[in-house]
């Protein structure tokens, strides 16, 4: 198993475990991380907990098995998932937050990092997009010109810059996240879940024809192969527009 769970005092506790890929999430992983925000439901717990094994929350998506929009339409209806459950979810972060890994961390409520964690979407870098809800999330927690910032020039930035920019609520490790966590659970669970419904509708978007147009293009595009390649041979890639 790449993604463990747990559940005790009614805190569920979700952890990628794929040290050897620092978390990097494969197709695998993405269905037993599906899997896991069932079973929290399930379980009736009433705070979850996202956390990566070995010192790193997720570095993305696994490139040396990410083929075509197969796997991204898959990651925005887990994303739908995790940010649509009715419970408040903590991302516990440390070291790297790339990627895909944003995205889990932006679709969490509230994010503790440690001092080590960094954070990234350098799409730019490989010749691919992320949704456009990923987008807008980013807008909302970082600000506009802190996510054009990271976006457009594939920025990464520090624990300390994520708290400045209010994308991190606090600054601590996973035992920080885990009381949190139970001070949440004592709190009353129909009034979190009718304050989390409202908070989501208040982030509600509409998708962008134009925008999905342009995410297909990419994906389907010659420089989405050189990326991957160059990322591979560990080479700065050579970019076209084609």
């Amino acid at each position: 198993m790449a993604v463990h769970y747990a559940c005790e005092s009614q805190i569920a506790i979700i952890s990628i475990d794929r040290p050897e890929r620092r978390n990097a999430i494969n197709f695998e992983a993405l269905e037993e991380l599906a899997e896991c925000l069932g079973k929290a439901s399930l379980d009736a717990a009433r705070c979850l907990i996202l956390t990566g094994a070995e010192g790193h929350f997720c570095a993305g998506a696994d490139l040396k098995e990410l083929e075509d929009t197969v796997f991204t339409d898959r990651l925005g209806e887990v994303l739908q998932q995790l940010t649509n459950l009715p419970i408040p979810t903590i991302a516990a972060i440390s070291g790297a937050c790339m990627g895909l890994g944003m995205q889990l961390a932006i679709s969490c409520d509230i994010r503790c990092a440690t001092e080590d964690a960094y954070f990234g979407v350098p799409v730019a870098k490989l010749g691919l997009m992320i949704n456009h809800a990923t987008v807008a999330r980013l807008v909302q927690v970082f600000g506009s010109g802190a996510a054009r910032h990271m976006l457009l020039g594939a920025e990464v930035l520090t624990a300390e810059d994520g708290f400045r920019y209010g994308f991190v609520q606090t600054l601590g490790g996973l035992s920080d996240a885990q009381q949190l966590a139970s001070r949440i659970a004592d709190l009353a669970p129909l009034s979190l879940a009718g304050t989390k419904l409202g908070l989501n509708l208040v982030d509600t978007l509409t998708e962008s024809p134009e925008y999905t147009e342009a995410f297909r293009r990419a994906w389907d595009s010659e420089d989405l192969i050189e990326g991957r390649a160059a990322f591979a041979e560990r080479r700065s890639p050579v970019f076209r527009g084609i």
